[in-house]
């Protein structure tokens, strides 16, 4: 109350219409317009705010209108956001009566889930001034809401009806997750799609018919993902020159388009899956036996999304330590599978066969098609852990050198799982839980600034209802393969 609305330079989607503009850093030029511009591109500037009548102060206000602050510190635990729990508001020199026509003030303290007080605003408050519990006298009014900018906000409400009334505030939004709706809205705007339906003659006599996705053409907030070149059709509008986009058809011309229809939705508010991502606890839940993961985006496969034609060669070898092989010739897949070296829990197997990870790692040159998985664990449970530490370390020296020479490689660690042993009998001195836990945090210190991607199968086996088995059942192994495959095919369709 009183305390004016700062006011800071924000983003300006000119930068979509010319190039080479930067934000200005100084507030006393426009937002969005550096004080620098040439006057070439200040001309471009003035042209396209007269193309619609705006002025370059008229642009400077809608900026100023949409802007919303930001966090002033990094965000780096749930607690750190807004409470509604802890949250107040009081009603400014309460009065116990008012006149119609008056008007009543309320601020808003925000604080965080540790009840502390916010210094910074950007949280999204609604406010209402209504009747409740009053048979035959129902009204209310709408509060506007003011951010001081330093966890407070002011509300103003106008008194319009004679009556008694309640004050409403309620947090739609924390500013923490104010920015995460900003940054998908300027990343994602693709989570929207449509279809296009071209029909036309075919062979024969006959009609062909495909349906294909369309969006915006933009150069930015995702939309440039449908393709490039001459990957698609394009419609100019000659009165609004805007571009809608269609992914180009493969048997019918661009000017076969007839309908139009919403296409459907796609969910990224998760971060896209990429190496090094943090793993939150909890890093995910199932539902219906489907593991939803909090760490990325991850996708869930069908037989109609997957390869059915990956056939396995019989090498003639021990099952349990390897090789394996299977092979897809129509798509051009190779997988090899082998059991880690010595020390080894298995049947009578050669000794030749049994290779160090990482021996096979530095004999791989790795490469863009080339995708490495492997894990360790349960077979170190009775080693010191300095032992475990060792080959752990030689491991990430050899994951550390493929991808200095090869970069592109895709190289993923599977974390140890739970469910080894959880009876009180002698079975616990050979594969406790307790044993896994320790070389499992080995396992995530080693690896966690490396460029790999992690797939936590700790939590994923501690949590399922299943019983106790060191391997895990086909519901948890289809899980961790949707996980496993969108780290390898982190494309959306």
């Amino acid at each position: 109350m009183g305390k004016e609305r700062k006011k800071r330079p924000s983003p300006s989607f000119l930068s979509q219409h010319c190039a080479g503009l930067q934000n200005s850093a100084n507030s006393g030029s426009p937002a969005g317009i550096n004080s620098e511009v040439s006057e070439k591109s200040q001309s471009l500037i003035n042209s396209f705010y007269s193309e619609f009548g705006i002025s370059l102060d008229g642009y400077s206000r809608l900026q100023q209108a949409v802007y919303w602050a930001d966090p002033d510190r990094s965000i780096t635990n749930v607690s750190m956001s807004t409470s509604p729990a802890h949250t107040t508001f009081i009603i400014e020199n309460l009065k116990e009566s008012y006149q119609t026509g008056e008007e009543l003030f309320v601020t808003v303290h925000a604080k965080d889930f540790d009840n502390k007080s916010k210094s910074y605003g950007g949280d999204f408050f609604q406010a209402k001034l209504c009747t409740q519990n009053i048979p035959l006298s129902q009204a209310s009014v709408f509060g506007e809401v003011v951010d001081l900018l330093n966890g407070s906000y002011s509300v103003r409400f106008l008194l319009p009806w004679v009556g008694e009334a309640q004050v409403a505030v309620r947090l739609i939004h924390s500013s923490e997750v104010v920015q995460v709706l900003k940054h998908h809205r300027d990343t994602d705007s693709d989570r929207v799609y449509f279809y296009g339906f071209y029909e036309g003659p075919g062979p024969n006599k006959t009609r062909l018919s495909e349906a294909v996705m369309c969006n915006v053409k933009w150069d930015k907030n995702g939309l440039e993902h449908m393709g490039t070149g001459d990957c698609c059709c394009e419609y100019k509008d000659p009165c609004t020159e805007e571009i809608w986009r269609c992914q180009r058809p493969k048997s019918l011309p661009c000017s076969a388009l007839v309908y139009h229809s919403m296409g459907g939705y796609r969910n990224h508010v998760a971060e896209k899956c990429h190496p090094g991502l943090h793993t939150p606890v909890p890093a995910g839940f199932y539902l219906n036996d489907v593991w939803t993961s909090f760490v990325c985006s991850t996708r869930h496969f069908t037989t109609q999304t997957t390869t059915e034609s990956l056939k396995q060669m019989n090498l003639h070898v021990q099952y349990q330590s390897g090789p394996l092989l299977a092979v897809d010739v129509k798509n051009n897949i190779d997988l090899h599978w082998r059991a880690h070296g010595v020390p080894l829990r298995s049947r009578k197997s050669a000794v030749a066969n049994l290779h160090y990870i990482s021996n096979e790692i530095d004999g791989l040159a790795g490469g863009p098609h080339m995708v490495i998985m492997f894990n360790l664990g349960p077979h170190f449970t009775t080693y010191p852990l300095d032992f475990f530490t060792h080959r752990v370390l030689r491991i990430r020296k050899a994951v550390l050198a493929l991808l200095q020479r090869a970069p592109d490689t895709t190289v993923c660690l599977i974390r140890v799982g739970t469910k080894l042993c959880r009876k009180l009998d002698l079975e616990d001195i050979f594969g406790s839980d307790w044993y896994s836990l320790q070389l499992d945090r080995i396992l995530r210190w080693a690896f966690q600034d490396v460029g790999v991607y992690i797939l936590d199968v700790w939590q994923m086996t501690a949590c399922h209802y299943s019983k106790e088995n060191i391997h895990p059942g086909t519901v948890i192994i289809k899980n961790e393969i949707d996980i496993l495959l969108s780290f390898v095919c982190p494309v959306y369709i």
